[in-house]
Formats: C-alpha cells, sequence, structure tokens
C-alpha cells in the first residue's frame, strides 16, 4: 500500500482523498481487494454500477461493439448511438407523456448539467421579458451539480468555491422546500429552476413532492423552465426509471449520467416540447459524446432495466432496507434520521461519521459519508435481502463500537 501511495503522490494531482483499498476486481454486488479480501460494495461506484459490477451482458455488449467501431466523430451517423437516444427519447416521452422530446449526449453528469444551463439560457434569449434576455437560474443550498466552473457556479456549496472564485455569476441559492425563499428570488432575469429531487452529496435530502409541485406552479406561472437534475437519482434508483415520477411532476429538462451506462462515461441532457428547438446548429457540442462502446452498454442498461419485474425488485429490496434501518435508528441514540428513497439512503447521526465508514471498510463494507455526518447508502440495484441483512449487521457493529468511543 505506502508504494502505491507513493507512486500517488508523485505522478498525480493531489484531488483524491481514498481510503486504503487497493480494488483488483469486482463482480455483481462485490469487490475484492489485492490481498482478495472480499467486500459488500453499498457504493456502486456512487451510483454508477445500479446493475452490479462486470454485468455480463453490459460485457457482451461492449465486446460486440469494440469488434465493430470503437469511436467516430460526431461529424457522422453511427446506428448505436441513434438507437440508444430512440430507446431514452421514447421511454423519457412516455414518461412524460409528452410526443416531443430529443437529446444532447454527453460524457458525464457535469456535462450534462453544463449543456442544461446553455440550452435554459438560450431558450431565454429565444423567450424574452420585457426587459430583454432571461438568464439567471435558481438553483438550491447544498445543492451539488458538477464540477466545470457553470456547475461549480451552479453548486450550493462554499466549500467547492474556495479559491476558484470569480464564479459565474447569476445563479441564485434558495432553501430546499421552502417555496417563499424561492419566490424571493423570482425577476424579469428568470429564466429557469434546476433541483435535485434528492441532494445526493448534499446530505441525502429529498425535496418533497409538494414542494416539487410547488416549483411546478411558479414555473408554470412565470414561463420558466424547471430542470431536474437526476445523475445520481435517476436510473431506477428510487424504484421508478426517474425520481421525479414519485411527485406526478414533470420537468422541462433532465439530466442522466453515471449509472446511464453502468461504469462507462456516458451522459444526456434531455428537452421536452417547450425548449425541444432551442438548440440550433453550432450552439453546443461534444467529441466524444454518445461514444459508440459507451451507447452499446447503455443500450443493455436501458434493456435490462425495461424487464418488468426489475424496479418490482428494486423497491421490494428498498423498503426491506428501510424497516431494518428504521430498526437501528430505534436502538441508537445517535442515528437522528433515516433519509432518501429507493435505494438512495443516508443515515444521519448526531456524530461525524468518518470513523464508521471506516470501521465498515475494514470490515467488509463499502459506505461513503456526505456532510460529514450523513452515512449514505447506494448499493447496486440487483442486491439482495441476504446482502442488506449482512450489511446491517456491520453498521450495527460500527455503531456500538463508536458508541463505546464517545
Amino acid at each position: 500500500m505506502s508504494n502505491i501511495k507513493q507512486k500517488e503522490e508523485r505522478y498525480f494531482m493531489n484531488t483524491y482523498k481514498r481510503n486504503d483499498l487497493i480494488i483488483k476486481k469486482a463482480k455483481n454486488q462485490y469487490i475484492w481487494d489485492e490481498n482478495d479480501n472480499k467486500y459488500l460494495d453499498f457504493t456502486s461506484g456512487i451510483s454508477v454500477c445500479n446493475l452490479g459490477h462486470c454485468n455480463e451482458n453490459i460485457i457482451e455488449a461492449i465486446k460486440k461493439q469494440l469488434n465493430n467501431l470503437m469511436h467516430v466523430s460526431n461529424l457522422y451517423y453511427t446506428e448505436v448511438q441513434l438507437k440508444f437516444g430512440e430507446l431514452l427519447v421514447k421511454k423519457t416521452e412516455t414518461i412524460l407523456n409528452d410526443n416531443k422530446v430529443n437529446v444532447f449526449l454527453s460524457n458525464s453528469g457535469a456535462e450534462a448539467n453544463e449543456c442544461a444551463i446553455k440550452l435554459a439560457r438560450k431558450w431565454g434569449g429565444l423567450n424574452p421579458s420585457k426587459l430583454g434576455n432571461r438568464y439567471e437560474i435558481i438553483c438550491f443550498k447544498n445543492s451539488f451539480h458538477g464540477r466545470t466552473m457553470a456547475t461549480l457556479s451552479a453548486t450550493g456549496q462554499e466549500k467547492f468555491h474556495n479559491y476558484f472564485k470569480p464564479l459565474q455569476p447569476k445563479f441564485l441559492f434558495a432553501d430546499i422546500n421552502n417555496i417563499n425563499s424561492v419566490t424571493n428570488h423570482l425577476n424579469n432575469n428568470t429564466v429557469a429552476i434546476m433541483i435535485e429531487p434528492i441532494q445526493g452529496e448534499g446530505g441525502v435530502v429529498t425535496a418533497s413532492f409538494k414542494f416539487l409541485q410547488e416549483l411546478r406552479k411558479v414555473c408554470d406561472e412565470n414561463n420558466l423552465l424547471l430542470i431536474f437534475d437526476e445523475i445520481q437519482c435517476g436510473m431506477g434508483r428510487t424504484g421508478t426509471f426517474y425520481a421525479f415520477e414519485h411527485s406526478k411532476v414533470n420537468p422541462d429538462i433532465i439530466t442522466l449520467a453515471k449509472g446511464l451506462a453502468n461504469g462507462l462515461p456516458l451522459g444526456a441532457t434531455l428537452a421536452n416540447s417547450r425548449c425541444y428547438d432551442s438548440f440550433t446548429y453550432g450552439d453546443h457540442g461534444s467529441t466524444f459524446g454518445g461514444n459508440p462502446v459507451s451507447c452499446a452498454a447503455a443500450i443493455a442498461v436501458l434493456r435490462e432495466m425495461n424487464e418488468s419485474n426489475f424496479l418490482y425488485n428494486v423497491n421490494k429490496t428498498a423498503s426491506y432496507l428501510y424497516k431494518k434501518l428504521k430498526i437501528l435508528m430505534d436502538k441508537y441514540s445517535i442515528i437522528t434520521e433515516i433519509r432518501g428513497l429507493g435505494l438512495l439512503l443516508g443515515i444521519k447521526l448526531s456524530i461525524s461519521g468518518i470513523e464508521i465508514v471506516k470501521f465498515c471498510l475494514k470490515n467488509g463494507l463499502l459506505v461513503t459519508c456526505t456532510q460529514d455526518t450523513v452515512i449514505r447508502l447506494l448499493p447496486p440495484l440487483i442486491v439482495t435481502e441476504k446482502d442488506i441483512d449482512l450489511s446491517i449487521k456491520i453498521l450495527e457493529n460500527a455503531l456500538k463500537w463508536k458508541m463505546t468511543q464517545t
């Protein structure tokens, strides 16, 4: 391990605070380290490997595509890219009940959100107020939308802004689940409201269904666009394909990434009929966006998620996990809340959770901690009740240990 650390310190920029774990292989919901120790992965690569590590159907699709075409410029058509785009758009049209949705493909969540910001501002220019173009976007405190300069500017966490100012202007920050905080920011320059239905990096904070309905009403009454960032909470993570389906609220723009290609880089920005025609030739582009291999993987992902019992099983195991966590909360006073939806859950603690994450790692369970006091659980969507029982056992041992330390 020391040699690995020394090499990273020598050759890599110091941007990651890694755990003391060298991963050698992974399969389904498990990973193995260099010494063949086995770990139950409740991170899924941060909601990326939703269908498990090294999913055989996805690997087969990748291999087949690699033998035909690995990359070609977006100056040309590729059948696999068009096929994926059609599948994703048709699925989204059905969910939105809108027969005019289109998509832009990129490489990551930050790029998908960057595209959404540009699209909203272009739409604002095409639909100006009496005072001219509209460009201000209302975002939310504790949000996270990415690390490009625009998406960083849209992120409502000061700790990510240090040393990178001046940020891009015209992003305003409201309090989640407080509609008055939103309306106080409205003016003639406002063009959109951008929100994560569940703030994953912000501590697994869920926007209430009522609040999302209120946002939709505000957007309709003021001719604004509603943007849902589903990069972490989408792709079946909450038991529906999109997290917003629970609220019965339809956005105008949706962003996806992470679990879209189950480990390969792919992002998507989808626009409904209100802003379908806003982008024109030259407004946006990407060299690698919609890469054929990533699209082949994403087609396999969509096919598996479309199986009749897939989301049923996600909801079943999510309910089981939630019940087990509530039992833990009743037993241990340092747990103050169980947050989230589906298989995106957070254990809110009255103390720092960093040491609990380390304890779990040493005992065969991978979890993460956000906002210092929230243990975030992101198991693969194929997780079983047996896996959940094991995770609860390790978490309970961690809680017992921590309470003896305080």
